[in-house]
């Protein structure tokens, strides 16, 4: 399968010394990443918040690095390095409206991907719990992309939305943002590392890791009827219980899927949750695969 669209995010950080300059911002290691390679992580605030998230990549002809996100808005991400660069010899460019992008889902993308040389940027992405790669590349290549792609089965934007709530990969912002950790959307497992020097949030990082536990955490749902419109409060009687953050009508009727942030010490229970304080029930935490 495959889908077009604009990614959110491209940036060229370049200078001598873009690496460690990233590697002090950056949520994960990007000690010896080489070109080809690709390393998945966030844009954090010094209380751990997540600000942005983004792959970071070697520039094929060695001059600096790329940082990529679909999701995450080159506004949120450019502004912020800037900010941080002080005495650093580094400049942060937005390459943004020139670049298109491609995701390939499904077994084999990746073989397909590496069978001929390919114009742009390649990276794993976070679309559903199986193979899946996002594939970027200028405006000018757009026309070859297609040809080269033809014959795939298209996906529609509800259709890759549905797959990745299923799979329960948050998006960032819309999931996790400006307000949440880390640990509450699970993306402390692959996308930050207890192990490398200071970067940005390390602190709360490490004591997170410590404690071993969040107040809050994000669950899928299901709910019934239209979706609403997100973000939309969630109660339990006349208790707020959490926030719905990301829905996905159903393909075949009524009814939706969605992504919510709740009380840690009530996910495991499940139960109908409201879309309105002593509403009626219309949404459950779904509990299991």
């Amino acid at each position: 399968m495959v889908f077009p669209y604009s990614p959110a995010c491209v940036l060229r950080a370049s200078g001598p010394d873009a690496a460690g300059f990233l590697q002090g911002q950056f949520s994960n290691d990007l000690a010896g990443i080489k070109p080809g390679q690709a390393v998945y992580g966030l844009w954090l605030d010094r209380k751990g918040h997540v600000m942005a998230d983004s792959h970071v990549l070697p520039a094929a002809d060695g001059a600096g690095f790329w940082i990529a996100s679909v999701s995450s808005p080159s506004r949120d991400v450019a502004p912020r390095l800037e900010s941080h660069i002080i005495a650093d010899d580094v400049a942060i460019e937005d390459a943004t409206g020139g670049w298109r992008g491609l995701a390939l889902i499904g077994d084999g993308a990746g073989a397909w991907l590496s069978g001929e040389p390919r114009p742009g940027l390649i990276f794993p992405g976070r679309r559903v719990a199986g193979e899946n790669w996002e594939w970027l590349f200028a405006a000018a290549d757009a026309d070859g992309v297609a040809a080269a792609a033809a014959g795939a089965r298209a996906v529609d934007a509800a259709g890759v939305e549905r797959m990745r709530i299923a799979s329960g990969i948050p998006r960032v912002p819309a999931d996790i943002g400006p307000a949440d950790l880390p640990n509450e959307g699970g993306l402390d497992a692959r996308a930050v590392s207890y192990s490398k020097g200071c970067y940005l949030g390390q602190e709360v990082m490490a004591r997170l890791k410590s404690m071993g536990r969040v107040r809050r955490t994000l669950v899928r749902v299901r709910g019934s009827g239209e979706p609403p419109p997100v973000p939309a409060a969630l109660w339990r009687g006349g208790r707020r219980e959490g926030e719905l953050r990301s829905v996905a009508p159903d393909a075949g009727g009524p009814g939706y899927s969605g992504l919510a942030l709740v009380a840690a010490a009530s996910a495991p229970a499940g139960g109908p949750l409201s879309l309105a304080a002593d509403g009626p029930p219309s949404v459950e935490i779904v509990l299991g695969p």
